[in-house]
């Protein structure tokens, strides 16, 4: 199965934030969205990306302070992208050995979406049932 098939079924949405906006904002974005990572976006360019624990270690080294500072003090600027294209078995691997939870999705350098570790289990949950399902219908004599 190919990343473009959970952004059919999820949607192109993702929540940016701009390099300048303050920590707080970023704070407010993730709890109105109730979500755990933002995409740091210039136009339809990543740049960057802040998860709620870069915040909380950011928090705990620097004190309520930080919250007035510009996200792109603490974002992460080597972003792991993917494109439409990838498989979600690879782009699940990746997540998994390098250990982060979301991954923005680039189509022609620009960015058309993103997928969570939870997008990636569903989907892959997904493709499991219809497996069984397929073997359950042959092994009773059935087609699926």
């Amino acid at each position: 199965m190919l990343i473009a098939a959970i952004l059919r079924s999820k949607g192109p949405e993702v929540v940016r934030v701009a390099p300048d906006a303050t920590i707080a904002l970023l704070l407010t974005e993730l709890a109105r969205q109730d979500i755990g990572a933002v995409v740091v976006a210039e136009d339809d360019r990543v740049v960057g990306i802040v998860s709620e624990r870069d915040v909380v270690r950011a928090l705990q080294r620097s004190g309520p302070e930080l919250l007035s500072d510009p996200v792109s003090a603490i974002m992460t600027r080597d972003v792991f992208t993917c494109s439409t294209e990838d498989t979600v078995e690879d782009v699940s691997e990746a997540m998994t050995l390098r250990r982060f939870r979301h991954v923005p999705v680039l189509s022609g350098g620009r960015l058309v979406g993103i997928v969570s570790i939870g997008d990636v289990v569903k989907s892959r949950l997904s493709v499991l049932e219809d497996d069984r399902a397929a073997l359950e219908a042959y092994i009773q004599g059935r087609r699926a």
